[in-house]
């Protein structure tokens, strides 16, 4: 009571924030008529001046109003927007480093130009980031055009540039890209070996558009980059012939939820066997040593008793092919992850496969966290604003809209069967086309969508193949606003220019749209049409003049008018067929409609079927709905149904955010290590010559060998000289009188120290002088690094196999994280150990040709990131290798394809198409997604 009373006093922590701007705002405005007198060239020669004033000693926030005000008046005249007060307060928000949540159609795209330019004039770079090239691309040519008119520059980075043209982009003063690639790219970056081949230069400010969607939706999931494991058969092997061995009580099997564990008398059985076979390194089977070996016993077990030949998979051409669980078909070209499928290869006694490995790997949550300044953009934030501060220290700040919304939002519709709600939904839509009323229809999947559309088709709809820009031609041709011909759209393809242009026309009068998913489209659904889009489309090449200029004029009069017919029938209507877990997503699909003060209308239709009524106890209440006497095709509408399902929503969304804390809690431990390894790399790779550090190593590596055969304060006698010298031998190749050293009377450990590295350090002299300076420092930088690069891929694989077995320790009433941080802690330990050891005893044992070495190749790698609702690797045989001479390690048949460019494809003819992504269009042109055209698995 009190909190709502101090409220209406004093206004909300949001409105007492947004004042603090209106100064500012007015500043700017005050600027305006001297900043409109300047001519265009002494308005560009304001950029100079921020700058000479920032050398000078100024700071980025001393020229925040004189930079938003040249920023809002080259707007004006290049793009003829002007930035209205609230959008120049949400790029305040921007540059303070914030969240700003601004609804659908204030112009965000917009927005972002003033922070971008002010942190830009510093000369550290301001990354953009997007979520799909197609935006990325476009809103770097759209708003491109104002800072080229400052005299800024702009770069672009999408999927298939090599390094000379990423590290342009990344060069220029402002950097639009998607997340993957900016990821991507400093993964990358992270495995080259000298800086200058690295494409990225910092970290200083990024802000990120859909930034819920980018740092929520997909933070569960990493990026990923993989290359062929070096090929182990003989382990598998052996591991496999241990499964026969084991008896009844040596495991659980749980057939329903396909899993199968160990018992306590089986974990005992098999570490007896495994110390027999000599696969053991050292004391229980789960030491942090052996955790590599647990995961491929696990998988042995599995591949052996929950996978069954001629069900899961059959073998053909001495091949484990995977079946389909769900439509029965084999799947040539897919493999299980993890090792499995080798393990059913070494079952089956065909041949194994070599495995990939991860050379590399990040979570969006790790990577945006590297920038100095994050910034972020969104219709939809709020709901998420615990988790944006707890795990990105970010804060939401909702921006009012320019105008007041006049959208109708009505209670949800509550059916008892699936089928009752969507003869509802369909009733509603041939209301809406009708009156002529544009109807958005959000779906939560691509088979939904594809349900509804049936329903629509048996009452007499058409579904039109979009892959025709003309195809909406029917829709504003005559300016008749509603269409005589019962036909909609379903978009579920994404992430092209297509889906772009269907989304802008989705507000012309009578327009169906069926669409999964209205987050991030980056298109505003304009009542009447979007006249930029149809011009770009309709017209394309037309050269200037006075034809081009009346056919603008034509179709620009015809999408007022049916913007003014799309008035009159109430604005754009949303229906929901079904809330989604997240009410962030539904209220980004409610935000499409009622943008800039325009009418709208939203309602959501729900079904005690859908699956989180029926995870939240449908059956009570379809009981005391049928008790109460709801009728067939009646609907219950209630506010407290709809206050049920938000707490509902709450619950989920609750529930996905300690999942993602708890996942973000484990990937830290590897985040600290991955930080400290990279910083190492970028040292040895910024030093002229790396001989201390060598030297470094050496000493170490001598002194950790003396204290481990020399124990302290122990007679000469007691020493380990024969394991000493062996192990000097072999890592030093030399032949020191260790034995006759330990002799000699009054010998400290100190003075054999001391000793062996005087002898070292002569050898170690000696080979570099028969090797040459220049040489030598390649051989050394060489070595360090690509010493680290294989101990640290090793390290990823047993952290990644330790933290899927490390579960079983709460059973022992340990937490599992802090054991992981303990165990991942020695491993890291024993890393940096290895290291050391590994590189003394190769630079000791290096023989050099006469020619000096080149710079090593990278290995061939591939990129993945998996969808976190469908499990789906975005990048899967879509020519995401980054190698030169190996082809692309994907799950299809077609990565063994050259990459070839789309222009360069014949629509007719298949076999000039060369290895084509699953979610890019088909290059057929049939406007579906190739996964499901072509590409679709027989």
């Amino acid at each position: 009571m009190f909190g709502s009373l101090a409220k209406k006093l004093f206004g909300s922590a949001n409105d007492r924030r947004l004042k603090a701007y209106h100064p500012k705002v007015a500043a700017i405005a005050a600027l305006e008529p001297e900043v409109a007198a300047l001519s265009d060239e002494a308005l560009r020669a304001r950029t100079a001046q921020f700058k000479a004033e920032l050398a000078a000693g100024k700071t980025i926030n001393d020229l925040l109003v004189p930079a938003f005000a040249t920023v809002r008046e080259a707007a004006k005249r290049v793009l003829g927007q002007r930035h209205f007060d609230t959008q120049l307060i949400g790029g305040m928000v921007l540059h303070e480093g914030a969240i700003a949540e601004m609804k659908t159609g204030e112009g965000k795209t917009l927005v972002a130009t003033a922070p971008v330019y002010l942190n830009a004039l510093a000369g550290k770079g301001v990354h953009v980031v997007t979520v799909n090239d197609y935006l990325a691309s476009r809103d770097a040519e759209w708003m491109g055009r104002v800072y080229r008119f400052l005299g800024l520059t702009t770069g672009t980075i999408v999927h298939g540039l090599d390094d000379e043209e990423r590290r342009a982009a990344y060069a220029c003063d402002i950097t639009y890209g998607t997340n993957n690639e900016y990821g991507f790219d400093y993964l990358r970056d992270n495995m080259k070996y000298d800086m200058g081949s690295m494409v990225q230069r910092g970290h200083a400010f990024a802000i990120v558009d859909e930034v819920d969607s980018i740092l929520v939706d997909e933070a569960r999931t990493p990026l990923i980059i993989s290359g062929p494991l070096e090929d182990r058969p003989e382990l598998y092997m052996t591991i496999d012939a241990l499964m026969p061995n084991l008896e009844a009580d040596d495991f659980e099997l749980d057939e329903k939820q396909r899993t199968v564990n160990l018992t306590e008398k089986g974990n005992e059985r098999i570490e007896q066997m495994l110390g027999t076979a000599g696969l053991l390194r050292e004391g229980s089977m789960y030491d942090a040593g052996n955790v590599t070996i647990v995961h491929h016993v696990n998988q042995a077990l599995r591949a052996h008793k929950l996978f069954s030949r001629d069900k899961d998979y059959i073998v053909r051409n001495d091949e484990v092919v995977i079946i389909d669980e769900f439509t029965g078909r084999m799947m040539p070209g897919r493999r299980y992850s993890e090792g499995l499928h080798q393990a059913l290869e070494a079952k089956e006694r065909v041949q194994i496969q070599p495995e990939n490995q991860t050379l590399a790997s990040i979570t969006f949550q790790n990577y945006f966290r590297l920038y100095e300044k994050l910034a972020g953009m969104t219709g939809t934030a709020a709901t998420e604003a615990d988790e944006f501060m707890d795990i990105y220290n970010l804060e939401v700040i909702e921006i009012p809209t320019n105008r007041p919304v006049q959208r109708i939002d009505d209670d949800d519709e509550v059916y008892r069967s699936v089928d009752e709600k969507y003869k509802a939904i369909v009733r509603l839509i041939e209301e809406c086309r009708k009156r002529g009323q544009p109807l958005l229809v959000g779906t939560t999947s691509i088979e939904k969508s594809e349900i509804l559309a049936q329903y629509l088709v048996r009452q007499g709809y058409k579904q039109r193949d979009f892959s025709d820009p003309n195809a909406f031609a029917s829709l504003y041709d005559g300016d008749q606003g509603t269409p005589d011909e019962k036909v909609f759209a379903v978009l579920n393809a994404r992430y092209h220019e297509q889906e772009a242009f269907i989304v802008s026309q989705a507000g012309v009068p009578g327009a169906i749209t069926i669409a999964t998913n209205m987050a991030g489209r980056g298109t505003d659904i304009q009542l009447g049409g979007n006249a930029d889009m149809r011009i770009k489309v309709e017209l394309g090449d037309m050269p200037a003049g006075p034809e081009r200029e009346a056919a603008e004029a034509g179709i620009k009069a015809q999408v007022a008018k049916l913007k003014e017919k799309a008035l009159a029938a109430g604005g754009l209507y949303i229906i929901g067929t079904e809330r989604h877990e997240s009410r962030r997503i539904d209220n980004q699909l409610r935000g499409r409609s009622g943008r800039q003060g325009d009418p709208g209308h939203s309602r959501f239709f729900l079904s005690l079927q859908d699956d989180l009524m029926r995870i939240f106890g449908s059956d009570r209440m379809d009981g005391m709905l049928q008790k109460l006497g709801l009728k067939e095709d009646e609907a219950i509408v209630h506010p407290w149904i709809n206050r049920a399902l938000e707490k509902a929503q709450q619950k989920v969304e609750a529930r996905n955010f300690d999942i993602r804390k708890n996942i973000l809690k484990y990937d830290n431990v590897l985040n600290d290590q991955r930080k400290e390894i990279f910083e190492h790399r970028r040292e040895l790779m910024a030093q002229e010559s790396v001989a201390d550090s060598i030297a470094d190593f050496r000493h170490l590596v001598i002194d950790e060998l003396v204290r481990a055969h020399v124990p302290e304060n122990a007679y000469p006698e007691q020493w380990d000289t024969a394991g000493l010298h062996a192990a000097i031998n072999d890592i030093l190749n030399l032949d020191l009188p260790v034995e006759d050293w330990a002799k000699e009377e009054g010998i400290a450990d100190e003075e054999l120290t001391t000793r062996i590295i005087e002898a070292a350090d002569g050898n170690a002299e000696a080979r570099a002088a028969s090797f040459g300076e220049e040489v030598t420092r390649q051989i050394e930088k060489a070595v360090l690094l690509q010493t680290l690069d294989n101990l640290w891929r090793e390290h990823i694989v047993t952290l990644d196999h330790l933290r899927q077995v490390i579960g079983l320790r709460s059973m022992a009433q340990r937490d599992p994280l802090i054991e992981y941080k303990s165990e991942g802690y020695q491993l890291f330990g024993e890393l940096m150990r290895r290291w050391r050891e590994d590189v003394t005893r190769t630079m000791f044992r290096l023989q050099v040709m006469q020619q000096p070495p080149e710079q090593p190749p990278l290995p061939f790698m591939t990129a993945h990131h998996f969808d976190p609702t469908t499990g789906e690797d975005e990048f899967a045989a879509a020519g995401s290798g980054f190698g030169q001479e190996a082809p692309a390690l994907a799950i299809s048949d077609a990565a063994a394809m050259p990459v070839v460019a789309p222009e360069d494809r014949d629509p007719n003819d298949p076999a000039t198409w060369g290895r084509v992504g699953r979610n890019e269009p088909c290059p057929c042109g049939s406007g579906k997604k190739y996964k499901h055209c072509h590409g679709q698995i027989a």
